[in-house]
């Protein structure tokens, strides 16, 4: 991991700023930088646009606006609650993360994998199963281009319960073996990386291209599957355990990502604004088919 020390006054220096100030005023900066981004990240609204129009085609154009601008704002403050969650003190991240629901499926040495979509509080998440609850969990890190950023997401990351960070350069046998020694498996497979390691699987009735690492690990580690989602509030994130998926496991990985896509889709419904839209889920086509995106 890079030792890099971010310059004055960048990206970095920033955010720990941000962490002194109070809850309010950081979702005040994140309701302006929303509406920033909504007018001036022209291509990354329209992915936006695109993705909502495809899951809920029954919207109005302008219902699909609303949700859209709605979910811009959702995004920055999320990005800017960053700041506390990896820099605030232990007391200041306690008050305003609450672990909720099933907890008690992350009790004892189960071998866990933890079905964690992409919703903008994916960090909250992680941190709330980090510091809130006693088992070290692992998760996998995608290395950032610029090192003082680097730096800091990774230490943020681990800053609470002597997580296992796992880089993807660093492959999955790491993280098999973290499974097998009762660690929960923080994992975040809903998004669109082409046919390696995909098959084909229904979302919202359009067929994408979906990962199969969570069947699989499910099945490497003879886990369970426990889906946490993190829901913003007011006065910060609520963690939600759900229970443990019944029967999820058959002998078709086809059949098991399809059941993850439809598990997503209801989750989705409970906070759809609060998903992450601007990634290009519907990027891989069939054959022959021509882009959504055009």
């Amino acid at each position: 991991m890079s030792n890099a020390q971010p310059r004055k006054g960048s990206l970095v220096s920033r955010m720990g700023a941000l962490s002194r100030l109070p809850l309010p005023m950081v979702r005040g900066l994140g309701w302006l930088l929303g509406q920033a981004l909504y007018v001036f990240a022209v291509g990354r609204r329209r992915v936006a646009m695109v993705n909502w129009g495809l899951c809920y085609p029954n919207d109005t154009p302008a219902q699909r606006r609303r949700a859209v601008h709605t979910h811009f704002v959702r995004f920055a403050q999320a990005w800017l609650d960053r700041s506390w969650l990896w820099e605030s003190p232990d007391s200041v991240v306690r008050q305003r993360l609450r672990l909720t629901g099933h907890a008690e499926a992350l009790a004892g040495n189960t071998p866990t994998v933890v079905f964690a979509p992409h919703f903008v509080g994916m960090d909250a998440g992680w941190i709330g199963l980090t510091l809130l609850q006693p088992r070290r969990c692992a998760g996998i890190y995608a290395p950032q281009s610029s090192a003082a950023v680097d730096a800091w997401m990774a230490k943020g990351r681990q800053r609470f319960g002597d997580p296992l960070v796992v880089a993807k350069w660093q492959g999955l046998k790491p993280l098999a073996a973290a499974l097998r020694e009762g660690m929960p498996l923080y994992l975040l497979p809903d998004m669109d990386h082409g046919m390696n390691d995909s098959v084909w699987a229904p979302f919202f009735g359009t067929p994408v291209a979906t990962l199969t690492s969570l069947p699989r690990f499910a099945r490497l580690g003879r886990a369970q599957v426990v889906p946490v989602i993190s829901r913003m509030t007011p006065s910060g994130y609520d963690v939600e355990v759900l229970p443990p998926w019944e029967h999820y496991l058959t002998d078709d990985v086809t059949a098991d990502a399809a059941r993850m896509n439809r598990e997503l889709e209801a989750l989705m419904a409970t906070m759809p604004t609060q998903y992450y839209w601007v990634h290009k889920r519907f990027k891989t086509r069939p054959e022959g088919q021509p882009s959504v995106y055009r």
